[in-house]
């Protein structure tokens, strides 16, 4: 009966942990990866504007969860590949002779409550952000782009390794209530759990329909 009790409420907080990560991520179904998996016809101008929502949301997102916590990682590390993906995808919208979206998912995050979380948060992102490159390489693809969204692709790949090395490190460690603030002590400011490995996600869709042609270092 103890064993069964621990099991259900293992699965009860792992259950909220996803809840709470989809949450704070801002997975709004108009807007980065959620808006590219509800698309059921994408032009090359959409799928450079969801991968770039993507990845401003995912700037967005551990810049806050920084704030909060403190330089931990591997979000620490992983902050700064963001801003090296949006910078890859730039160019492409120029090529093309599409205009950059403004980047407005800022005002889309909501801060996980918990350190622990913001790691579960971070792995969901990650995983809707692989599904998303998936998806996309499926597609006819001028060979730039397709590099482009092969590399970003491999990077989270990298980026969801560290954080989930970060969620099983910090079980048992760290617990599911909330952590100090930066400043008050807060576990992982001087020791951060897990090393840094390879590393979603604003307003409106972006991209509509018949809009053209869319060393322990993270990538």
């Amino acid at each position: 009966m103890k064993k069964s009790r621990r099991i259900l409420s293992a699965a009860l907080l792992s259950l909220a942990l996803l809840t709470s990560a989809a949450t704070a991520l801002g997975a709004e179904a108009d807007y980065g990866a959620p808006a590219a998996k509800a698309d059921l016809s994408l032009t090359l101008e959409e799928m450079l504007t969801y991968s770039i929502q993507d990845e401003y949301l995912a700037e967005a997102e551990y810049v806050k969860i920084l704030a909060e916590f403190g330089q931990v990682r591997p979000f620490s590390n992983i902050v700064m590949a963001e801003g090296r993906h949006i910078a890859m995808l730039e160019p492409l919208f120029a090529s093309y002779g599409f205009t950059v979206p403004v980047n407005e998912a800022a005002g889309r995050i909501e801060l996980p409550e918990t350190l622990v979380e913001s790691y579960q948060a971070g792995v969901t992102a990650e995983i809707l952000n692989i599904e998303m490159y998936d998806r996309f390489l499926k597609e006819t693809l001028p060979e730039d782009v397709r590099l482009v969204f092969e590399r970003l692709k491999a990077a989270s790949e990298n980026h969801l390794a560290a954080f989930e090395r970060a969620v099983q490190r910090s079980d048992g460690s760290l617990q599911p209530g909330r952590q100090p603030r930066s400043g008050q002590g807060a576990p992982g400011q001087g020791s951060a759990p897990g090393p840094s490995g390879g590393f979603q996600r604003g307003a409106g869709r972006g991209a509509g329909r018949g809009m053209g042609q869319r060393v322990n270092r993270c990538n």
